[in-house]
Order: C-alpha cells, then sequence, then structure tokens
C-alpha cells in the first residue's frame, strides 16, 4: 500500500492553572483520538502560560509549521482570558466585539440587556477574518482563523467544539492498530523488535513496559494504515513471547 501523506496537527494548551498543577488536562487525549481516526498526526503538543508575549510566539511557530493547530484555554470573560487577543496579534489583524458573536451569546441568558455584561462581552469578542466554531453548550463561541482553531479550555465544551471542526478538516486513511502483550522484559525484546522495524519500514512499532505484581512484560503495538500489513505481522510479534 502507498504511503499517504499524513496532515499534521499541533496543538497549544493555555493555561496557569495545569502549569501549576491545579488543572489537569484531558483534552490532548480527546484531540488525539479524533485526529488518528481522522488520518491527522498530532505531532507536537505544548503547554503554556498565559502570558501574552509566548502565547503569540507559540500560535506564529506552530501554525508555520504544521497543517493544522488547536488552542485550548483562555476564551472566557475574566482577565487572564487573553487568547483571542494574542491570536489576533499574531496574525496582525484587529479584534472586536462582534455582532453575530453577541447574539450568540446573548440566547445563553434570560435578561441578556442586563446579564450580558461588559465581562461576558468578551466572550464575544472576535478576530477580524474569523470564522466561529458553534459552542451547544454554554453558547460562546470559539474561532478559526487561518490554520488555527481556537477553543475552550473546558473539556466538554471542547469536546463539542471539536465535534464541529473535525468535518472541515482534510485527513489520510486513519492508521489502524495491532497491541500483542509479552510477558517479557524489554530488555529481551528490544533486538528482535528492532529487526522487526528494519524489515517493515512502512510500519510504526511500539513497545511500552509494564510490571504487573513483580512481572514484568511489554505491551506491543504495531501501527499501519493497512490492514493486511497488520496482519501479517501479528504472528511474528506473538512469536516473540516464546
Amino acid at each position: 500500500m502507498p504511503d499517504t501523506p499524513r496532515p499534521t496537527a499541533a496543538m497549544i494548551v493555555i493555561g496557569d492553572e495545569i502549569l501549576s498543577g491545579r488543572t489537569q488536562d484531558i483534552n490532548v487525549q480527546v484531540l488525539a483520538a479524533a485526529l488518528t481516526e481522522r488520518g491527522i498526526a498530532l505531532s507536537e503538543v505544548r503547554m503554556i502560560p498565559d502570558d501574552a508575549a509566548v502565547i503569540v510566539a507559540t500560535v506564529n511557530d506552530l501554525r508555520a509549521r504544521y497543517d493544522t493547530v488547536f488552542t485550548s484555554g483562555g476564551i472566557g470573560p475574566t482577565h487572564d482570558d487573553i487568547t483571542a487577543d494574542c491570536v489576533a496579534a499574531a496574525f496582525g489583524v484587529g479584534i472586536d466585539v462582534r455582532e453575530d458573536a453577541r447574539a450568540i451569546l446573548a440566547t445563553n441568558y434570560a435578561d441578556p440587556e442586563r446579564e450580558l455584561n461588559a465581562d461576558r462581552l468578551r466572550m464575544a469578542r472576535i478576530p477580524d477574518g474569523a470564522t466561529l466554531i458553534a459552542n451547544p453548550i454554554s453558547k460562546a463561541p470559539g474561532f478559526t482563523l487561518g490554520n488555527v482553531h481556537v477553543m475552550a479550555g473546558v473539556p466538554k465544551i471542547f469536546a463539542v467544539m471539536l465535534d464541529g471542526v473535525l468535518p472541515t478538516l482534510t485527513g489520510a486513511p486513519p492508521l489502524l492498530s495491532l497491541s500483542v502483550r509479552i510477558d517479557r522484559p524489554e530488555g529481551e525484546l528490544a533486538g528482535p523488535l528492532r529487526g522487526l522495524a528494519e524489515r517493515y519500514p512502512d510500519v510504526s512499532f511500539g513497545s511500552y513496559p509494564y510490571d504487573r505484581n513483580g512481572r514484568l512484560g511489554c505491551m506491543i503495538v504495531a501501527r499501519s494504515a493497512d490492514q493486511a500489513r497488520l496482519d501479517e505481522i501479528a504472528p511474528q510479534i506473538t512469536a516473540l513471547s516464546a
């Protein structure tokens, strides 16, 4: 099966609360699984603070290197939610409250004239030229500018925003995987596994060691877009248990 170029993606996780350990990120796992199914390689993840200069530099670096970039976090109503402004600065465009975003946000409040205050309106500030990403949960939209998709950090909102973005992305045949548990120490498997990798350069091999009640072993994982290739390799991996 000829190799199909795989589109690449990167993710920027933004927030002091992530780096301090106060909040645990799960959005990376959600994104990685979704992109894998679509045949897009999540090639890099960076976790960065709520620092404008760092955000701008990171957005510009990654959008130039990868086909698609996702951000999570920093698009809420508080003073430290600066992602939208930083993305606008990275692209060199203006940003302001946009009427379509304001109208969508207003539907989340029983009395928008009173409840949609200046702080909440920060969530309707959208960079010039961006398209909105729907948020069915709290209504405050994310946005796409160029190849950068800016989304919420709250996991359930990130997930529904991602559902809206995925159909717009072009992928490749999804990677399939074969997992085989081998109850032998990794050091005994390194040589045979290297031999398999050399014989099948079109397949990705990984070794993930474990210790279960004092018994050492490895989960050997082979990945390929070609099921026939994995079927061919499967008995050779299983044979490593002998």
